[in-house]
């Protein structure tokens, strides 16, 4: 009992940090909240109930894993490129690579598939000459 009441208590602390940090990233890389949401996996309300109040954040399996795929690619970008406002600015840019086929990287992850998310992270790491960070 002792150590499911833990893990949960961790699970909580995850989820209010990744809470108090994602907004900023959608911010940065200009999204509405409902994008936001969807690149969460969550619906609106829930992302902004969750915004407003990241200690109520319950975030499963899957958004600890999108949130992990998100803050990759955030970190990713600014490894790369040279400045803030590149950084932030390439997922809304049209990228003739074949994964986005001369549409914005930010178009596929707006499908809302954690694979979409898989796969830009997996980009982002080759062009770094790496792995996972």
């Amino acid at each position: 009992m002792a150590i499911q009441h833990k893990t949960a208590d961790k699970c909580r602390e995850i989820g209010a940090a990744a809470m108090r940090t994602y907004p900023n990233i959608s911010h940065a890389w200009g999204l509405k909240e409902s994008e936001a949401a969807l690149l969460l996996g969550v619906p609106d309300s829930t992302y902004r109930r969750w915004k407003h109040s990241p200690e109520q954040a319950r975030l499963d399996a899957n958004h600890l894993e999108r949130m992990s795929l998100i803050l990759g690619i955030y970190k990713a970008l600014h490894i790369l490129l040279p400045s803030k406002e590149a950084a932030n600015s390439w997922l809304q840019r049209a990228n003739n690579s074949p994964l986005f086929a001369g549409h914005t990287p930010m178009e596929r992850l707006l499908n809302g598939q954690v694979s979409d998310l898989y796969v830009v992270r997996q980009h982002l790491d080759a062009a770094r000459g790496g792995g996972h960070a």
